[in-house]
């Protein structure tokens, strides 16, 4: 079906962010076409005697010379409606590779030959309705995977679009603003971002805070909350609060310029659904041609006129082209590429994406992943007479003073669960042990369990031995040198990666970890996932040997992963997905992009996979399952019982079967939606 795309169209380029039009071009001729050869059919349909007769309109339709002038519109319609499958045919038997273009091509010359013949003589049916309606249906095919190609690169364009042409920039040294095109902005540039504006380019905010809607960019319905030191994207649209943001990229570093990378990559690779549809094409010229043969040698054997005989074969050789397997594929890859944009999937290869329904093992990276790849409070034990939250209001409020990793994990959690940091002074860093700070004119330290141990400080609890054995890091309390408390702090699990694994468990596939932590926090953290199994300790450049070995065991893999360390494992994987929105969305080496942070999006593209290609084989079916019956039929193998097909009979068979394909390819969309709107509510 793709190869007069792939040998003509030639690929969408991107330049300066832009997409290219080469796919727009051959949508907007094939769109042309269509129309062109609809608007012919009409008179075509009404001049031929079939039809005429069909509708007992013979009588009244029919006028002296009718015959030249259906043979007229159908020429038209053969040579310029027509032209992209006669064009396609030699495509193919060029590259020996005939398909679908080489279906179709025989389909409608050996109607327009043999009906033209019977236009200046010889006795037989006119074709030319099927001739027209054939080329109908798959000029419209070609449109909708036209249109499902470039679908993605066109609502990107028209966000590009969208972009401001220029920026406020503030001047070095002052605050006051000039408006310079977006173009001319380079990295460190301070641009100011007023309320209801776009914001012009990826950066980070350096003054104010405010809420963006990222819908247009991620798929993310609500508005995001940003403050300074957070990263914004361009495109994204600011609230209610002017902010001032520094240049972190521009040009084809930013988000949008990466993302239009992907939907080009995405173009460029043929689709394995395309190929089955290709080769029961192939399949079906075989049979069309040798089953058109052998009929026309039987009738002529059996002592039937030569022009009996070539109305058998040219029913039987019109028959075989089914008009439903030119929309068997597009139909469903058009609604299957809405879907995946729709719900923030970025598809880089189509083929990858198809293999998603056989897969039967998923491993997850674990950190940034399943887990946040922040410290977050898994508990906290008092060990003196303190209440917990009161443990943790004394450390939180030391805390507040510092920028370590855990200082920010016991902030958070404090936040959490409604505990306010107590006020602090004197802060004081303790190197390599922790911190400490005059609080309520007490000295408060929170230090690690190194400093306790060599002060002979160390408790003996069962709670925090425990704590040890899950791998989780230990801090400790004191005021005024008495031991009040421990907090202990491990990397945050992701709330939706429970949901992820759970869901995918129950489609019968096997999810596994990788990461490079010791074997207490990976044991931990598949304890709580209810993994099937994980590896631990693993350095980056032994995770491509750990998916080596789960694909060794016969299982079709999935790389789940952040697509930074992970990326040799993400290309050795049978589906490589990155996880990870915002600047770092271009991950060269995934298959599938998931815009949102969100495990359950593999979910996603495992169900929209295994509905698609289900789908595709039912369309598949639909379209050529008639076939078995028509062919015969038509080559006459029933005659002695008094049966032969006849082309109004086909006809019929053909609208039945083209009208089955079209609506199960919407049903995709029905499908899919109940299952994403569970997701949205959750």
């Amino acid at each position: 079906m793709n190869h007069i795309a792939h040998s003509h169209m030639g690929h969408d380029h991107v330049v300066h962010g832009h997409v290219g039009h080469d796919h727009t071009a051959m949508a907007a001729d094939f769109r042309r076409r269509f129309w062109i050869s609809m608007i012919l059919t009409a008179p075509v349909l009404a001049l031929s005697p079939l039809i005429q007769g069909l509708l007992g309109l013979r009588a009244t339709l029919a006028f002296p010379g009718e015959s030249y002038v259906l043979f007229g519109f159908s020429a038209f319609i053969y040579f310029y409606c027509g032209w992209p499958f006669l064009r396609g045919i030699h495509d193919e038997i060029s590259a020996r590779r005939p398909g679908m273009m080489t279906l179709i091509a025989v389909a409608i010359s050996t109607a327009f030959i043999y009906s033209s013949a019977v236009v200046f003589g010889l006795r037989g049916t006119l074709f030319f309705w099927e001739l027209a309606t054939l080329i109908d249906v798959m000029l419209l095919g070609h449109w909708l995977e036209m249109k499902s190609i470039i679908g993605a690169s066109r609502a990107l364009e028209t966000l590009v679009q969208l972009l401001p042409a220029t920026a406020h920039r503030l001047k070095a040294g002052n605050d006051e603003t000039e408006d310079v095109p977006v173009a001319v902005l380079r990295p460190a540039d301070r641009v100011l971002v007023k309320p209801g504006e776009r914001v012009p380019v990826d950066g980070a905010i350096t003054e104010g805070r405010s809420s963006f809607d990222e819908s247009t960019l991620t798929g993310e319905s609500r508005p995001v909350e940003k403050v300074e030191g957070q990263e914004v994207v361009g495109g994204a649209i600011n609230g209610e609060g002017a902010v001032t943001v520094v240049v972190r990229k521009t040009g084809d570093q930013t988000y949008l310029s990466q993302v239009i990378a992907l939907v080009k990559q995405a173009q460029e690779t043929r689709s394995r659904t395309q190929d089955l549809a290709d080769r029961a094409a192939l399949w079906l010229t075989y049979i069309a041609l040798s089953v058109g043969g052998a009929t026309l040698v039987a009738w002529l054997g059996f002592g039937y006129g030569f022009d009996y005989a070539i109305e058998r074969m040219a029913t039987v050789m019109v028959i075989a082209c089914p008009h439903a397997l030119g929309l068997a594929v597009p139909l469903v890859v058009a609604v299957s590429t809405r879907l995946t944009s729709q719900n923030g999937l970025l598809v880089r290869d189509r083929a990858a994406f198809e293999r998603a329904h056989r897969l039967s093992a998923a491993l997850f990276d674990k950190t940034g992943t399943l887990t946040e790849g922040r410290f977050g409070i898994s508990g906290v034990i008092a060990l003196a007479d303190l209440p917990e939250d009161e443990v943790l209001a004394w450390a939180a409020g030391l805390e507040s003073q510092s920028e370590h990793p855990i200082a920010q994990g016991i902030l958070g959690g404090a936040k959490e669960r409604g505990v306010r940091p107590k006020p602090v002074h004197d802060f004081k860093s303790l190197a390599g042990q922790g911190a400490e700070a005059i609080i309520e004119e007490h000295r408060v330290r929170v230090v690690s369990p190194n400093y306790v141990s060599t002060r002979g400080h160390a408790p003996q609890n069962e709670g925090i031995r425990k704590w040890g054995e899950e791998g989780n890091t230990v801090v400790y309390v004191l005021i005024d040198d008495k031991l009040v408390g421990a907090i202990a702090l491990a990397d945050i699990i992701r709330k939706e990666s429970l949901a992820a694994v759970s869901r995918l468990k129950a489609m019968g596939i096997r999810c596994m970890m990788i990461t490079g932590d010791a074997t207490a926090v990976a044991r931990s953290v598949a304890a709580k996932l209810g993994l099937d199994d994980y590896f631990a300790e693993v350095l980056p450049r032994q995770k491509l040997e750990k998916v080596r070995e789960v694909k060794a065991r016969g299982m079709t893999v999935a790389m789940i992963g952040d697509g930074v360390n992970d990326a040799p494992a993400l290309v050795e994987s049978d589906l490589g997905i990155a996880i990870g929105a915002g600047t770092e969305v271009a991950v060269e080496s995934a298959d599938v992009v998931l815009v949102r942070s969100d495990p359950r999006d593999v979910v996603a593209i495992v169900t929209l996979s295994r509905a698609t290609y289900g789908k595709i084989v039912q369309n598949l079916a639909w379209a050529t399952g008639y076939n078995i019956f028509a062919i015969p039929l038509a080559a006459g193998v029933a005659y002695p019982w008094g049966i032969v097909i006849s082309p109004a009979i086909g006809a019929a068979l053909m609208s039945l079967s083209t009208l089955i394909v079209a609506v199960n390819a919407q049903l995709l969309g029905r499908t899919d939606h109940s299952r994403m709107r569970a997701r949205s509510n959750r």
